[in-house]
This record gives C-alpha cells, structure tokens and sequence, in this order.
C-alpha cells in the first residue's frame, strides 16, 4: 500500500508536500522492478527542476532509469547518505531512501499529480 499523505507521478516517483517544499524520491513500485540499487545520481543543490524532467538516475544491477522531477523548483537538499548506501532506496523507499528536497516554484503544480488511490490503479496496469 502507497502512502495516502504523498502524490505521486506516472513515471513512479512520489513527493511529500509541506507549505512550499517537498521531498521527493522513488516509489516502492519502482524499487521493486529496478531491484538492487547500487548508485543514485542527485542533482546538487540550487539546481532548477522542471517538472516532467529528468533530474538524476538510479543505477540498479539489472538496469539505469531516469527519475523525473515530479514539480518545477529548487533543489534546497539531496540525501548524502545514499551516496555511502543506496541501498536505502529499496529498504525503505517512503522514508530514509528519499533523493532530494525542493522549494517548490508552484505548488499548484502538485495537483497534477495521482493520490494513492489512483496511483495503485496505475500500478496494476502496469503489471498487464
């Protein structure tokens, strides 16, 4: 089950919303089908992000995937301990896994985006 509290993109990455920032990473969907991640490649911060755009990769040891920004704005954080062990993005993908942080340039932005709901309906579509 997908946390309900965060929004999520077609491409499988979600972001958790608070005032005018949000954390961003990748879903447990995601992680699942890259499997064992051994390298994150973040933005550094002050990067600008548009949504809908590649902002780095995860590395896994089947595949390279692109993860698309899931708002428009600015990297004000990136979470250095996936550099030591990326593997934190499988292990907990909602929590200690996240990638980066963002100051949101429009957090209307986010409304664009599927609730858990939709988001689980998305998945098992992608399973077909």
């Amino acid at each position: 089950m997908n946390p309900t509290n965060l929004r999520y993109t077609k491409d499988h990455e979600w972001i958790k919303v608070e005032g005018t920032k949000g954390i961003v990473g990748v879903t447990n969907f995601a992680q699942q089908q890259l499997g064992d991640i051994v390298y994150v490649d973040m933005p550094q911060t002050g990067t600008s992000l548009t949504a809908g755009k590649t902002f780095g990769v995860v590395e896994s040891v089947k595949t390279v995937s692109d993860i698309l920004a899931p708002v428009s704005g600015k990297v004000i954080a990136k979470n250095s301990d996936l550099e030591n062990d990326p593997a934190l993005v499988n292990q907990d993908p909602y929590g200690r896994g996240w990638i980066i942080e963002v100051e949101l340039s429009d957090p209307e932005e986010q409304k664009n985006l599927m609730d858990a709901d939709s988001y689980e309906k998305h998945c098992n579509q992608c399973e077909h």
